[in-house]
């Protein structure tokens, strides 16, 4: 191959910057070629074979000398993408159905046989009819068109949401065993007396719930003022058949044929140590029996095992309490160390037995207003009470089972 004249790097494409003249040189004109076409290198270790092949070639040539073929070039592939292998192009074709790109999302059918799925999983078979009637309450609700008593009592909002939200802690948590629901009446006005207990008055709704679920019956409880002064709570009191404790409130109850529920031993008997469990307090002035005399209902006694244990009271905060305008501000081993954990009910075994019903028909008119008499009759249903108290202690296995 001929010496060609060497041209320095940097010459930024211009001809003649290398050499210094302004015309390119003939080793120049040589190596761009004719029409600007780029010559290839040959290969390391071969020589440059010549671009101009033989026309003619004899037949008689001696096979010593190998007849040489032509080369075929690779095709040019462009670069990959870093990290990618490059993929051969492959020829177009009819598009077909398979190469389509499928759907995204997932068909409506199978949303609603998915949903149908779960509302049986969650509702039952008879999950179709208990959505017709939820929407049908929630469209009475809208209209109006509901009834409710002249002291707030709702009973279809008791019944589908207040009693339905505390069942499963009735069964499930306290599993709650129910002993005399056949004492208490199964028509006419009775009022239920029951020992209190428990830091904070669970019992009186598990109370509620045992006679509706026992009887049918709604117990309708004479709350403390506190209940109806508090946001919230006051209000789902009312609609639930609560009532102030007042002898107006509770006489009208009776005489109408309501089954009224008391708890005489108020914040003293929730709020009292744990060390005094299942010890009653003083059943106040006996306001309960001068109303049941006066009407002439029965009184059936309730004893109440279990609420004792749910939340051990074993400290108090009076000076906060105080504070705060509530009766006490309870400590417990859990609460408030564990914050809202502490607030978790202990799953204490719970007892419950309706007495047989005490009389008060038999009383002459006035003797209500008899004070000796009504102390006898609140000490008598006190007695029956404690006494029942002890005889299910015994009787119950362990605190928890």
């Amino acid at each position: 191959m001929a010496d060609a004249e060497v041209i320095p790097l940097g010459t930024r494409g211009k001809p003649g910057r290398g050499t210094g003249n302004s015309k390119p040189s003939s080793a120049a004109r040589n190596l761009a070629g004719s029409g600007n076409q780029r010559r290839k290198p040959p290969a390391q270790g071969r020589p440059e074979q010549p671009t101009e092949q033989p026309t003619d070639q004899p037949t008689d040539q001696p096979t010593d000398q190998p007849t040489e073929q032509p080369v075929e070039e690779p095709a040019v592939q462009q670069p990959a993408a870093e990290g990618r292998t490059p993929v051969p192009e492959a020829e177009p074709g009819p598009v077909e159905v398979r190469d389509r790109m499928p759907e995204t999302g997932i068909p409506v059918g199978d949303w609603l046989q998915a949903i149908v799925s779960a509302a049986v999983e969650t509702f039952g078979d008879r999950w179709e009819q208990r959505l017709a009637e939820t929407l049908a309450f929630l469209r009475r609700r809208v209209t109006g068109d509901f009834d409710v008593d002249e002291y707030g009592f709702d009973v279809e909002v008791t019944e589908r949401f207040l009693l339905a939200a505390i069942r499963p802690l009735k069964e499930k948590w306290f599993r709650i065993e129910v002993r005399g629901a056949e004492n208490i009446p199964t028509d006419g006005g009775a009022l239920v007396v029951s020992n209190h207990s428990g830091t904070i008055p669970l019992d009186g709704l598990m109370t509620m719930l045992s006679v509706h679920d026992h009887t049918g019956r709604h117990l309708r409880p004479l709350g403390a003022d506190l209940v109806f002064r508090m946001p919230v709570i006051g209000e789902l009191a009312r609609k639930g058949g609560a009532t102030l404790a007042c002898h107006e409130d509770a006489q009208r109850m009776l005489c109408g044929g309501e089954l009224v529920g008391v708890w005489p031993e108020g914040f003293k008997g929730i709020g009292k140590p744990y060390s005094e469990r299942y010890k009653l307090q003083r059943f106040g002035r006996g306001g309960f029996v001068s109303a049941a005399i006066r009407t002439g209902v029965p009184i059936v006694p309730c004893s109440v095992v279990g609420a004792e244990e749910i939340y051990p009271l074993v400290g108090n905060v009076p000076a906060l309490a105080r504070l705060l305008g509530i009766p006490y501000l309870p400590i417990t081993p859990f609460f408030p160390w564990l914050g809202p954990l502490g607030m978790v009910p202990l799953p204490s075994k719970w007892l419950i037995e309706f007495g047989e019903p005490i009389r008060t028909d038999s009383y002459d008119e006035g003797a209500a207003d008899d004070p000796m008499l009504v102390f006898n009759v609140t000490d008598q249903v006190r007695e029956t009470i404690q006494q029942t108290l002890y005889t299910l202690l015994m009787q119950r296995r362990s605190v928890f089972s």
